[in-house]
Protein backbone atom coordinates (compact mmCIF):
# COMPACT_ATOMS: atom_id res chain seq x y z
CA UNK A 1 0.00 0.00 0.00
CA UNK A 2 3.27 1.98 0.70
CA UNK A 3 4.36 2.19 -3.04
CA UNK A 4 1.07 3.56 -4.96
CA UNK A 5 1.42 6.34 -2.63
CA UNK A 6 4.92 7.25 -2.80
CA UNK A 7 4.64 6.89 -7.20
CA UNK A 8 1.33 9.33 -6.77
CA UNK A 9 3.41 11.82 -4.44
CA UNK A 10 6.02 11.80 -7.20
CA UNK A 11 3.74 12.54 -10.00
CA UNK A 12 2.20 15.09 -8.35
CA UNK A 13 5.79 16.63 -7.27
CA UNK A 14 7.16 16.06 -10.65
CA UNK A 15 4.11 17.76 -12.54
CA UNK A 16 4.62 20.33 -9.82
CA UNK A 17 8.14 21.14 -11.08
CA UNK A 18 7.88 20.87 -14.91
CA UNK A 19 4.30 23.50 -14.42
CA UNK A 20 6.76 25.80 -12.45
CA UNK A 21 9.27 25.60 -14.87
CA UNK A 22 7.44 25.79 -18.13
CA UNK A 23 5.57 28.93 -16.45
CA UNK A 24 8.74 30.51 -15.95
CA UNK A 25 10.06 30.04 -19.17
CA UNK A 26 6.53 31.05 -20.71
CA UNK A 27 7.04 34.40 -18.10
CA UNK A 28 10.37 35.14 -19.59
CA UNK A 29 9.38 34.69 -23.29
CA UNK A 30 6.46 36.63 -23.09
CA UNK A 31 8.30 39.52 -20.61
CA UNK A 32 11.05 39.41 -23.50
CA UNK A 33 8.24 41.35 -26.04
CA UNK A 34 7.63 43.87 -23.37
CA UNK A 35 8.69 47.43 -24.77
CA UNK A 36 11.68 48.59 -22.95
CA UNK A 37 11.78 52.19 -24.80
CA UNK A 38 12.16 54.86 -21.88
CA UNK A 39 8.47 55.85 -23.14
CA UNK A 40 7.19 52.70 -22.18
CA UNK A 41 9.29 52.29 -19.08
CA UNK A 42 8.10 55.79 -17.74
CA UNK A 43 4.08 54.37 -18.74
CA UNK A 44 4.76 51.24 -16.64
CA UNK A 45 6.15 53.37 -14.11
CA UNK A 46 3.56 56.06 -14.25
CA UNK A 47 0.94 53.90 -14.35
CA UNK A 48 2.08 51.70 -11.33
CA UNK A 49 2.12 54.96 -9.26
CA UNK A 50 -1.62 56.07 -10.58
CA UNK A 51 -0.20 59.24 -11.54
CA UNK A 52 -2.08 62.04 -13.76
CA UNK A 53 -1.22 64.04 -16.62
CA UNK A 54 -0.22 67.07 -15.23
CA UNK A 55 2.14 64.64 -12.43
CA UNK A 56 3.41 62.56 -15.34
CA UNK A 57 4.35 65.80 -17.62
CA UNK A 58 6.47 67.40 -14.19
CA UNK A 59 8.21 64.51 -14.45
CA UNK A 60 8.99 63.65 -17.79
CA UNK A 61 10.59 67.02 -17.45
CA UNK A 62 12.79 65.89 -14.81
CA UNK A 63 13.71 62.56 -15.87
CA UNK A 64 14.98 64.89 -19.30
CA UNK A 65 16.82 67.28 -17.18
CA UNK A 66 18.31 64.58 -15.04
CA UNK A 67 19.26 62.45 -18.07
CA UNK A 68 20.99 65.74 -19.87
CA UNK A 69 23.24 66.33 -16.76
CA UNK A 70 23.93 62.75 -16.66
CA UNK A 71 24.85 62.80 -20.40
CA UNK A 72 27.31 65.97 -19.95
CA UNK A 73 28.70 64.25 -16.42
CA UNK A 74 29.73 60.90 -18.65
CA UNK A 75 30.68 62.71 -21.91
CA UNK A 76 34.47 63.55 -20.74
CA UNK A 77 34.89 60.05 -19.64
CA UNK A 78 33.09 58.06 -22.88
CA UNK A 79 36.26 57.76 -24.92
CA UNK A 80 37.65 55.89 -21.67
CA UNK A 81 34.31 53.85 -21.30
CA UNK A 82 34.39 53.01 -24.78
CA UNK A 83 38.04 51.76 -24.70
CA UNK A 84 36.93 49.93 -21.38
CA UNK A 85 33.91 48.30 -23.43
CA UNK A 86 36.11 47.56 -26.55
CA UNK A 87 38.48 45.51 -24.63
CA UNK A 88 36.07 43.42 -22.74
CA UNK A 89 34.75 42.51 -25.98
CA UNK A 90 37.97 41.61 -27.26
CA UNK A 91 38.88 39.43 -24.58
CA UNK A 92 35.53 37.45 -24.51
CA UNK A 93 36.01 37.17 -28.16
CA UNK A 94 39.39 35.28 -27.77
CA UNK A 95 37.09 32.66 -25.58
CA UNK A 96 34.62 32.08 -27.49
CA UNK A 97 34.35 29.77 -31.05
CA UNK A 98 33.36 31.21 -34.09
CA UNK A 99 30.32 30.44 -33.77
CA UNK A 100 29.17 31.75 -30.70
CA UNK A 101 31.65 34.84 -31.83
CA UNK A 102 28.36 35.23 -34.25
CA UNK A 103 26.13 34.57 -31.95
CA UNK A 104 27.57 37.24 -29.87
CA UNK A 105 28.02 40.01 -32.53
CA UNK A 106 24.61 39.34 -33.65
CA UNK A 107 23.18 39.99 -29.79
CA UNK A 108 25.60 43.17 -29.54
CA UNK A 109 24.48 44.59 -32.64
CA UNK A 110 20.47 44.33 -31.37
CA UNK A 111 21.57 45.60 -28.20
CA UNK A 112 23.65 48.93 -29.93
CA UNK A 113 20.93 49.19 -31.78
CA UNK A 114 18.55 49.96 -29.33
CA UNK A 115 21.20 51.91 -26.81
CA UNK A 116 21.38 54.55 -29.78
CA UNK A 117 18.56 54.98 -30.67
CA UNK A 118 17.41 55.25 -26.84
CA UNK A 119 20.54 57.82 -26.26
CA UNK A 120 18.89 59.80 -29.73
CA UNK A 121 15.86 60.08 -27.67
CA UNK A 122 17.69 61.24 -24.50
CA UNK A 123 19.86 63.68 -26.48
CA UNK A 124 16.72 65.03 -28.77
CA UNK A 125 15.38 65.98 -25.10
CA UNK A 126 18.17 68.27 -24.51
CA UNK A 127 17.91 71.55 -26.00
CA UNK A 128 22.02 72.55 -25.84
Amino acid sequence: MQRPKQQALAFLLGALLVGAVVGFAGDRVFHNKDDSSIVARRTRFYDDLGLQAAQRTVLDSIFDENNCQMDALVKPLQPALDSLKAARRSAMSAVLTPAQRALLDARRKDLDARHDAERKQIKSACHK
